[in-house]
């Protein structure tokens, strides 16, 4: 899925904490937690200030996760144009242009992000805005932002140090890209590096209350994330960018907190030795503790279906945080949510024509049960239609669904428990899809006994068996 770099996403958004009350100075009572904040610094503290209190702050994180410090960390002083340098360094090194190109074009082409919008400006802009503090796992070393309070560093430290020990322990980059190339299964190992910062850094909160997030049967993650008026650049950011910029740490946070309930810290190394594969286990941490594994979902090539003048750039999972975001584009967050819990497992292709930069964008998604793949054909077509203003010659039938816009066909197809589909190309690239998977022919606008309807209704089709079509395609 086109998710901003993972490699400034993680270990780098240590701004998102500037978003919450731990840096606006409310307490944890909401949660009857109290929590004594340090005194406020009128300015930054000197060098020697900033090296006394990470040392500080990373021996009590050692003894909050029971991670033991194995070598001694590098610590120093970073500008904001240093960490701006930084940030364009990882980017580069994450992806190269032809790579982070194709991912903003794919989350184009799912309508996640308006045309042209600029990702690579944008997520620059957005990290070094309020970046405090991070943790570099190829040089191992803790850079401190020397703008900013000692007292406000302390919660930035109290995260970014957790990910030194756990990189100490667990080789983090290593770990995390391990999950490649499956997209999903990164973010859901992104979710636990994350996640397990921030319990961590709860806890660090809660020291000397006698108390620590697992007492905390009732805490919601989301009182952590205040006003973005503070931070102008993501404010303006499109829905989707602020919700994948914001999953690793609330979600993770709540699976953390969900999967460590009974063991606290000493349950830590298993995450890491058993890591969630998909993010839906990361949203449903039942599903992690009883070893749900989605379905292998592939698409069969189309290159030759399209024709030379056409490229594939991007193929992936987008796992049910993806679609999730997907159907909140077009339907309410409540339906969204809903129907991307019944995901099961899917793969999507985007291919680019050379000359006109059109896009088709081609996916597979496998629902947990029949019942699921009727929801999901009823409300995507409605998704579809809304994403579409301008088309014409719409028809619909049980489980296929179609209509024109100037840039190509739009079609959706649901067989058993899968449903595709395919935007911005012809019927035959469609039916050559169908044909390459083995499905029986999707019916045609001809052999329709009447007209179609101008808009979906809102109510679930049934789906048909693939049985019932004709050799023809007919119903």
């Amino acid at each position: 899925m086109a998710l901003p770099p993972k490699s400034t996403q993680s270990r780098l958004l240590a701004f998102v904490l500037s978003l919450t009350w731990l840096l606006s100075g409310t307490s944890a009572t909401a949660q009857e937690a109290s929590v004594a904040k340090p005194p406020a610094d009128s300015k930054a503290a000197t060098d020697a200030d900033f090296i006394a209190a990470a040392d500080e702050v990373l021996s009590q994180m050692s003894q909050i996760t029971g991670l033991k410090l194995r070598t001694p960390l590098k610590k120093s002083l970073r500008s904001r144009e240093e960490i701006r340098d930084y940030v364009i360094k990882q980017m580069n090194e994450e992806k190269n242009p032809a790579e982070r190109y194709a991912g903003a074009r794919s989350a184009e082409a799912f309508g996640l992000i308006p045309k042209g919008f600029d990702l690579d400006t944008f997520m620059i802009d957005v990290l070094t805005e309020q970046v405090e503090g991070l943790y570099d796992p190829k040089t191992h070393e803790f850079y401190i932002a020397d703008w900013s309070p000692l007292s406000d560093q302390r919660m930035v430290m109290a995260h970014e140090l957790t990910h030194a020990l756990e990189d100490q322990h667990f080789q983090i980059e290593a770990w995390e890209r391990a999950a490649r190339p499956n997209d999903d299964a990164e973010l859901a190992r992104d979710a636990v590096l994350e996640g397990s910062a921030m319990a961590a850094m709860v806890d660090y909160l809660m020291l000397g209350t006698g108390r620590s997030l697992k007492d905390l049967p009732e805490f919601d993650p989301s009182m952590l994330v205040g006003d973005l008026s503070s931070t102008p650049t993501l404010k303006k950011a499109p829905p989707f960018i602020k919700d994948a910029l914001i999953f690793p740490y609330m979600s993770g946070l709540t699976f953390s907190a969900a999967v460590m309930k009974q063991s606290g810290w000493e349950g830590l190394p298993s995450l890491f030795e058993k890591p969630p594969v998909s993010s839906q286990q990361i949203l449903h941490p039942e599903l992690y503790k009883s070893g749900k594994i989605p379905a292998n979902v592939s698409l069969p090539p189309l290159e030759k279906l399209l024709g030379s003048d056409w490229t594939k750039l991007e193929e992936n999972v987008m796992g049910e945080f993806g679609w999730k975001e997907v159907l909140k584009q077009f339907l309410d967050n409540d339906r969204a949510k809903s129907l991307a819990a019944t995901w099961d497992g899917d793969w999507y292709v985007v291919y680019e024509q050379k000359k006109s930069k059109r896009l088709v964008l081609v996916t597979r998604v496998h629902l947990d049960k029949l019942e699921s793949a009727e929801r999901f054909f009823g409300q995507y077509s409605e998704a579809l239609e809304k994403k579409y203003s301008d088309r014409t010659n719409l028809f619909r039938r049980p489980n296929f669904f179609s209509f024109d816009t100037p840039d190509g066909g739009v079609f959706l197809d649901c067989t058993g428990e899968e449903c595709v589909t395919v935007e911005g190309t012809t019927r035959v690239v469609f039916d050559g899809l169908t044909k390459a998977l083995g499905w029986l022919p999707a019916p045609r606008p001809e052999e329709r006994p009447g007209a179609a309807h101008e808009k979906t209704t809102t109510s679930f089709i049934p789906l048909m068996d693939p049985r019932v079509r004709s050799s023809t395609g007919g119903i």
